[in-house]
């Protein structure tokens, strides 16, 4: 965590330019795609969970959800979401807390009313781990979007951690979505089929 910390801000003023347009990086919208599939369900807040430098929170205020706030690990990524606007000139975040999610977070309970991931499970830096903290921020009845790579959703545990969640009564039975990260033809060819389960589901208690 500390070494993927550090790259991250030392990347974080080129990271928009370098990884996401050359690379063809697409799932951050995909993830927001789903999430916005309930968008008339979601009437409050929306936090976006590993936030980078603010481009799922971008294109969320671009379509319409009014207020999102952000967490990062990455002190410099946050920066750098924090100079993020909307179409309309308006700062894309209410708030950014820079913390670790595999400690409790200084956030009330059940204070959003969607959540959002598209980079924190998708590169692998966390396994399932830190899904009981932000099930815990979440009002009951929101709804959750979650990118998580097909390999490591696998190779870490995330469908035996979702199947206790569901048996529990804490989230509704998720429903996969599996895409692409990158465009066809973009990037690096080494990762060209690298694919993505969305994890959709809400939050029930």
């Amino acid at each position: 965590m500390a070494t993927s910390t550090r790259l991250y801000g030392e990347w974080a003023e080129t990271y928009d330019e370098d990884f996401v347009a050359r690379s063809g990086y697409v799932v951050y919208r995909r993830v927001v795609d789903a999430l916005l599939q309930h968008r008339e369900q979601i009437n409050g807040p929306v936090f976006d969970i590993g936030c980078g430098t603010g481009i799922v929170g971008a294109v969320l205020r671009d379509n319409g959800v009014e207020i999102v706030d952000g967490i990062d690990i990455s002190q410099p990524m946050l920066g750098e979401a924090k100079k993020k606007q909307t179409v309309r000139g308006d700062a894309v975040f209410r708030h950014l807390v820079a913390a670790d999610l595999t400690q409790r977070v200084d956030i009330p309970d059940n204070r959003y009313a969607g959540l959002i991931s598209a980079g924190t499970f998708t590169h692998g830096h966390l396994g399932p781990e830190p899904l009981d903290e932000i099930w815990r921020v979440a009002n009951i009845g929101a709804w959750c979007a979650i990118g998580v790579r097909t390999t490591h959703y696998l190779a870490a545990g995330f469908g035996e951690k979702l199947a206790v969640d569901v048996r529990e009564g804490t989230i509704s039975e998720p429903n996969l979505i599996e895409v692409h990260m990158y465009s066809p033809g973009v990037g690096d060819e080494e990762h060209a089929d690298d694919k993505v389960f969305i994890v959709v589901c809400q939050v029930l208690r």
